[in-house]
């Protein structure tokens, strides 16, 4: 099966609009993914046609909607290959996701958090909050230069005092792939869980949470052609119930008096107030269409994709590539000689081209790589081998204009 192309590209509205004057050519999927008509539609018939909040209401349209919901639940849970539907926990992004996590387990001080220096910084700060305010201690993992971990390195970085390894599953930078199932051995083999950040992995490759055994895993809705509002914490079931709970409200409690408060069960204990309910159904949505388009044909696509970037890119001896592993996902990072990445996104975003320029929330990754700031192209299954080339014709007028 191979992607029909024209017509996938014309679920998704944007795509035939054109900035300056002309075709744009979006190649910022890593921060956030267009949306298709049918998460457009999900959303929208929601609101017209069945709203309202999500359980305990006993009308017709409270349980509608409450079923729509669950059912976006469920969803995931297939997607990701968890147990069941109750190992999801809907949040309204990714870095909720880590923060719920952060946030709940006990920590005193001396503790100790294992992360890698390719950290986004959703998988960093709520960490450091654990180090300012509990006096955890940050151990962290380096990487070779194609993004590599060192698995012995990282056995020995696992001591008594290990709390946690928060680790992403690719690299939003690099696009350098991490082996979960390797990780999650060497660390369940210590006794210590493992919290997988995978909010790229998710969209540019199967998980399976099963398999490879996670703690925790985290990813967000925007990046997966959902819309933003919306993330989502896997737990095992264990692992969820012996979090403390990280915000208070409605929903997530069974029982409350003026002496004390029972807590729900897991989802529901970390979905305090009203949940993100549309943008549930819209994530429901955007991983139905995703998978209707075969994610097999969408992985060899983008494999293609990237290949002729790279391929592209390596033939400029003033551009400087950061990641090159073989297997690495759809995201192509890279500097011009003598330009800053900004200037370098300034002038593409005139040729309709829309990358992004900066430290990406990775700022220790920039430090082990050297620099403060790359330029990155990051593909998804609606861009074409012509756009490739587009990108790369505008780099070289960049490249020009500023040399």
């Amino acid at each position: 099966m191979s992607l029909n192309l024209p017509t996938l590209r014309a679920q998704f509205p944007v795509l035939s609009r054109q900035v300056h004057g002309r075709p744009l050519v979006y190649l910022d999927n890593a921060a956030s993914a267009q949306k298709p008509e049918a998460v457009i539609e999900a959303m929208t018939n929601a609101m017209r046609r069945s709203y309202a909040n999500v359980h305990r209401g006993l009308h017709a349209l409270a349980n509608e909607t409450t079923q729509a919901y669950e059912d976006a639940r469920a969803a995931v849970a297939r997607f990701i290959n968890a147990p069941a539907p109750e190992n999801i926990v809907f949040t309204k992004s990714g870095t909720q996701a880590v923060n719920i996590v952060a946030n709940g387990i006990e920590v005193e001080a001396g503790d100790e958090i294992v992360l890698s220096v390719m950290e986004h910084h959703s998988n960093i700060v709520p960490w450091h909050f654990l180090r300012e305010r509990k006096g955890a201690v940050l151990k962290w993992l380096d990487i070779n230069d194609e993004g590599a971990i060192d698995l012995g390195a990282l056995d020995a970085l696992i001591g008594p005092r290990t709390k946690l390894l928060a680790l992403t599953h690719m690299s939003n930078v690099l696009g350098a792939r991490t082996p979960a199932a390797e990780i999650v051995r060497i660390a369940h083999g210590k006794g210590v869980p493992v919290l997988l950040d995978g909010c790229q992995a998710v969209v540019h490759g199967r998980v399976d949470v099963a398999a490879f055994d996670a703690d925790f895993y985290a990813f967000t809705g925007h990046k997966l052609y959902g819309p933003t509002g919306i993330g989502v914490l896997y737990g095992k079931r264990e692992r969820l119930a012996a979090l403390k709970p990280f915000e208070g409200g409605g929903e997530m409690i069974d029982i409350v008096e003026q002496g004390r408060v029972l807590y729900n069960e897991p989802p529901h204990r970390f979905e305090a107030g009203t949940p993100p309910i549309l943008e549930a159904i819209g994530l429901g949505a955007a991983i139905a269409w995703f998978e209707a388009q075969g994610r097999a044909a969408i992985e060899a696509h983008e494999a293609a994709l990237r290949d002729r970037a790279m391929q592209g890119l390596r033939e400029l001896n003033w551009v400087r590539l950061f990641g090159e592993a073989p297997d690495k996902g759809a995201i192509v990072a890279f500097n011009a000689e003598g330009a800053h990445p900004h200037d370098v996104a300034q002038i593409l975003d005139r040729q309709g081209v829309a990358i992004r320029a900066g430290h990406h929330c990775a700022q220790p990754l920039m430090a082990r790589l050297g620099v403060t700031a790359t330029a990155r192209a990051s593909f998804a299954c609606y861009n074409t081998l012509e756009e490739v080339d587009v990108f790369l014709a505008a780099l070289h007028k960049a490249h020009k204009m500023l040399s």
